[in-house]
């Protein structure tokens, strides 16, 4: 139950540590306010809507995340492996995407529109989850998709609740593929289990047993708890993944019949 409040909360724009600091931050930012208007020079320039952004004081400078890590990783694997069509299935537009479209054509597939048009993608708005058009099968020699396997099914981003919502993503993912394509997918490792409707979160085994059969991994990499990250050629480093909730990542190949 508590963490069903936190959840709300947080839905809702509220965040009770914020706001236990947000009276001496906005007491710093009146002090600020009128000191800087009582400068010699503060007159130079028309005086706009005040607009107060508090607390950003005390913070770093920027908060690389395990995504950050996760997209240079494999935008650097695919810049190394310079595809002919690259497909990407519902990764992140301004983070994975925006890597990508600097140095190549992408094009992306997801459930979601995408109105604004981005030099270097090609958008289509595809449910996965639906049978696919013959057109797409076998149509990419290299395929990504990072954090996203782990949502489908869960009807987080208006797609129909199932269970084995990310097993049918990965079939379809599979027939996209040509044989002797490359995957590159990534999701929450640690124990498994649902935190609906936010994600799934796989075991490594789990992960493992998706690429047992017609596939080659080929590298992996392995982002832990405290965002250090490990890499292999071949499955090591996901094989000695020991996290809560952290990222696997795998570059697979796709076996020829």
């Amino acid at each position: 139950m508590k963490n069903m409040f936190r959840a709300l909360m947080r839905n809702a724009g509220l965040n009770p540590r914020c706001m236990l600091t947000v009276l001496p931050d906005w007491l710093r930012y009146r002090r600020d306010r009128q000191a800087f208007r009582s400068m010699a020079g503060a007159d130079t320039m028309a005086w706009g809507n005040d607009l107060p952004i508090l607390g950003e004081w005390r913070e770093a400078s920027g908060n690389p995340g395990a995504y950050f890590f996760q997209d240079r990783l494999v935008a650097r694997w695919i810049l190394d492996a310079a595809p002919l069509r690259h497909i990407d299935i519902g990764s992140r537009i301004d983070g994975f995407i925006g890597h990508l479209s600097v140095f190549r054509q992408v094009e992306v597939l997801d459930i979601r529109p995408q109105p604004i048009e981005i030099p270097g993608v090609r958008f289509h708005q595809l449910d996965l989850t639906k049978p696919l058009n013959d057109s797409w099968v076998a149509s990419a020699e290299s395929l990504s998709c990072l954090h996203t396997i782990e949502h489908f099914g869960l009807g987080r981003y208006g797609d129909e609740l199932d269970p084995l919502g990310h097993l049918k993503g990965l079939a379809q993912i599979t027939r996209i593929l040509k044989p002797g394509g490359r995957l590159y997918l990534s999701t929450p490792v640690g124990r498994e289990r649902v935190e609906f409707n936010a994600h799934r979160i796989f075991s490594a085994a789990t992960v493992f047993a998706w690429f047992s059969e017609g596939w080659s991994i080929e590298r992996s990499a392995i982002i832990d708890d405290e965002l250090r990250v490990r890499e292999s050629d071949g499955p090591d480093a996901l094989r000695e993944a020991h996290c809560d909730t952290g990222v696997g990542i795998v570059c697979a190949r796709k076996m020829e019949p």
